[in-house]
Parts: structure tokens; C-alpha cells; sequence
């Protein structure tokens, strides 16, 4: 059967359609009442002879501030719903499940939390808040989620944040909704909602050869040589790496900074960019030196970091 809009499968998606439809009414409304009227004013008082002179009408001030309080009121309702419904899409709730996503010409490459991998497809759990971060490894890509109503760009060199809790098991299409290169249009992909249960067995059934994601980070933490300066004494040359997720990070110019994953990724492809108060910038850049999926271990291992 032919639908004019996707299913909603999310619990966004119901609050997303209110806003929209009573947006499409209010203009529908609107512009037919200004129709309506241009019509039946240009027929009512027409000009019925050539010789017939109109007369000046004194300005209707009451009219006046009606027609132009009105539209502020809706207008300014309409952007508190806008503005109220953009926060909840922004603000991830606590306890998220994390996935990592890559945009890479032309395929969508996802990471879950125990290391299994998926190209073009993303399996999620069912009534379950899922936060999805997202970078690009080449030029801009735009995640989009029709059934989901949600779309978020995903830009080269920083992390996008997009969460979304599904509301029902199935299979929903996934499209990057940025034109990014002569096969955009192969660039799809499906969402898989799974019920709970089931996806926790999806996970464990993955492929357990490669490292967990944690490990992986470790090895790379000290193939890269990072351990030799980011040690926990007197001999350090670099900040001190444990506990620092989620702190507050004073900076030599200044400044102050949360140490989010953002933070992370600047900090190993872009070093000189915020230096730590207290330290040299000595620390030389990754960027070209490591791929997407290191870059992931790397700051999965940096979230959890201890001492050595």
C-alpha cells in the first residue's frame, strides 16, 4: 500500500510529525483565509463603472494590530515547540548505549561497544536509548533515518552526536542525505531494531577474533609511543591520562574545556590546538597517520584510562 509518510518508529518521530502537521495547517489555514478573501473583496467591491471614484477609508488600527499580533503569537509559539523539540533531539539521555559510526565514501562503517563491526547496516535494541557518534573520514555525510525523523550531518575531523530510542522490532532505511560524490545515491544502508534479548545474542555471535575495542586502544597507546609521556610520575612530559573523561581540563591560554570525546579526538589528530596549562606542546599530531577505526580505539581507550 502506497503511504505518503514513513511509519514512526522512534519516540521522537510522533513529537516531530505534531510540529510539522500543525505547521502544514497553520500555513494551509492561513493562505486559504487570504485567498478567501482577496476573492470575495475583489468581487465585492469592485469597480462596477468607469466613471466611479473610490473613497478613502480611514486606517482600521484595531484591525492593524490584530493582524500583526497574531502571527508573532503563532510564530512565537511555533519556534518555543521548534526550540523545546530541538533540545530533546540534542541532549542524549543518561545511560545511552554508545556506537561509533564512520561516513566514508560511499558506505556508513558502525562500531559497537564489544567490537563487532557492520557496514551499511546498524543493529540497535528496542525501547533502549541508542547515541550514536559520528565523524567522516573524507567529505561531509548527513545521517538520515526517515522512520526515525532524524538527521544529522556527519563532518570530517569532529565528532556528531545523534541519539534515537526505537519503538518497535523491524528494518528501516538508512540514507546519507548529503550529496558527497558521483555514487551518493549508493550510499544506504538499513537499521536493524532487534528486541533486547535478541540483541544482546547478536553481539555475543559477532566475529571475536579481533580485539575488543578497549584492548585495541591499549596496544595502540603504546605502539604510538603515547606511554612514555603520558605517565603517572614525576617524569611525565604530558598530562596525566586517568580520570580524565569528564573533567575539566585547564588550558595554557586560559581557558577551560571538558575533556568529552570531542576533545579526545582534537587532542590526537590536532595536539597544538588546546594545549594543557602547565605543559609544552610538544605532543606532534596523528592526523594522516592513523585510520578512523584506530582513532576509535584510541579514544575508547582514553575514556578508561589508568595509570600505568
Amino acid at each position: 500500500m502506497w503511504e505518503l509518510f514513513p511509519e514512526a518508529a522512534s519516540t521522537l518521530a510522533g513529537k516531530v510529525d505534531r510540529l510539522f502537521f500543525f505547521s502544514v495547517g497553520v500555513t494551509v489555514f492561513f493562505s486559504g483565509l487570504i485567498a478567501g478573501l482577496i476573492l470575495y473583496l475583489g468581487v465585492r467591491y469592485r469597480r462596477r463603472s468607469v466613471d466611479q471614484i473610490g473613497e478613502p477609508e480611514r486606517a482600521a488600527t484595531a484591525l492593524e494590530i490584530v493582524w500583526c499580533v497574531v502571527p508573532l503569537a503563532i510564530s512565537l509559539f511555533l519556534f518555543a515547540w521548534g526550540a523545546q523539540l530541538f533540545f530533546e533531539q540534542s541532549r542524549p539521555p543518561a545511560g545511552a548505549t554508545t556506537i561509533y559510526v564512520t561516513g566514508r565514501r560511499w558506505m556508513w562503517q558502525v562500531q559497537h561497544g564489544s567490537g563487532r563491526r557492520e557496514i551499511n547496516e546498524l543493529h540497535v535494541p528496542r525501547d533502549r536509548p541508542v547515541r550514536l557518534l559520528m565523524t567522516s573520514e573524507d567529505v561531509i555525510h548527513s545521517f538520515f533515518v526517515p522512520a526515525f525523523r532524524i538527521k544529522q550531518d556527519v563532518l570530517p575531523d569532529r565528532f556528531s552526536v545523534l541519539w534515537f530510542q526505537a519503538t518497535g522490532s523491524g528494518s528501516w532505511h538508512l540514507f546519507c542525505a548529503e550529496y558527497c560524490g558521483a555514487e551518493h545515491s549508493r550510499m544506504t544502508g538499513r537499521v536493524v531494531v532487534l528486541e533486547p534479548q535478541e540483541y544482546e545474542r547478536w553481539l555475543e555471535a559477532g566475529d571475536r577474533a579481533a580485539l575488543p575495542a578497549g584492548a585495541s586502544g591499549e596496544h595502540l597507546f603504546e605502539a604510538l609511543g603515547c606511554a612514555g609521556c603520558h605517565r603517572g610520575d614525576t617524569l611525565a612530559k604530558a598530562p596525566i591520562l586517568a580520570g580524565l573523561f569528564g573533567s575539566t581540563v585547564k588550558l595554557a591560554d586560559g581557558g577551560e574545556v571538558v575533556a568529552d570525546e570531542g576533545y579526545l579526538r582534537e587532542s590526537i589528530l590536532f595536539p597544538s590546538a588546546k594545549v594543557v596549562a602547565g605543559y609544552q606542546p610538544l605532543m606532534p599530531g596523528f592526523r594522516g597517520r592513523i585510520t578512523e577505526e584506530q582513532l576509535l580505539e584510541l579514544v575508547r581507550h582514553l575514556k578508561t584510562a589508568k595509570n600505568p
